[in-house]
């Protein structure tokens, strides 16, 4: 019994002890800075509806969605988390890729031989690839059939009008993401492929074949071609479309959530 009192007294004032600390680093100047007033982790937080609406507006997570939800917006049946959906897909296409991008040299020469190596040498190489190339052709088709459920629906119309222009701007970039990302195997149907684009931006008025030259990175198909759609699939075009998806979500919140029902 002895021994029981004193586990309890030793845990009672160990408990006290981690509670001085922690009350220390709450009273810091770099807790505060980190958490601001209002939040579950600042000291001498009280559960209140001031309170709630301060964790609402200072936590970035929390501030995606509003206090309050319409009904329809969260049946499945209205909205087939066609927009969630895409917004998963690119996220699990970065994570694949950046996996890609350890096994994969740009260059003429090495591009289709680090491909094979990728396949047949790499553990769960061959996996991620195809997990990667079907993950691609799912965002297009989702991208589309969430504009396809926003037009249908009417969800273009004021005051969304200027957030049906970011996704028309957003399936245009989710189009090249897939067409630049065709073209790095660096094969037959690569060399086609590039053959065929740069022509028919060739043909752009006026500044057409300039836009060719750059895309190219010359006169002629070569390491430089590769190297520049390469440069525009890993970093340009991944860069426009997450500053055009954090407009998207934006001007969702501020026109007032996701449309109703006709």
């Amino acid at each position: 019994m002895a021994e029981t009192n004193g586990d309890k007294a030793t845990g009672q004032a160990l408990k006290e002890k981690l509670g001085q600390v922690g009350g220390k680093v709450q009273d810091s100047q770099t807790w505060a800075a980190i958490f601001r007033p209002g939040s579950i982790f600042r000291k001498g937080y009280t559960d209140s509806p001031r309170n709630r609406s301060y964790v609402i507006m200072n936590s970035v997570l929390y501030h995606l969605h509003p206090v309050k939800v319409k009904r329809h917006a969260v049946k499945v049946s209205y909205t087939l988390c066609l927009g969630g959906l895409s917004f998963f897909l690119f996220i699990f296409l970065t994570v694949t890729g950046i996996f890609l991008m350890f096994f994969y040299r740009p260059t003429a020469a090495q591009a289709w031989d680090d491909i094979q190596t990728l396949q047949t040498a790499v553990g769960f190489g061959l996996l991620v690839r195809n997990m990667h190339r079907w993950g691609a052709h799912l965002m297009v088709l989702t991208v589309f059939l969430h504009m396809a459920r926003v037009f249908y629906h009417g969800a273009y119309k004021p005051p969304r009008e200027f957030n049906w222009v970011i996704g028309v701007i957003l399936l245009t970039l989710t189009l090249l993401l897939s067409f630049t990302g065709y073209l790095l195997p660096w094969d037959q149907l690569a060399l086609w492929a590039v053959t065929v684009g740069t022509n028919m931006m060739g043909y752009t008025p006026v500044f057409g074949e300039q836009v060719r030259f750059v895309l190219l990175g010359g006169v002629e198909i070569g390491t430089d071609t590769l190297l520049r759609w390469y440069t525009l699939h890993v970093l340009m075009l991944p860069f426009v479309l997450v500053i055009f998806l954090a407009i998207h979500f934006w001007r969702v919140r501020k026109d007032g959530g996701i449309s109703g029902p006709l």
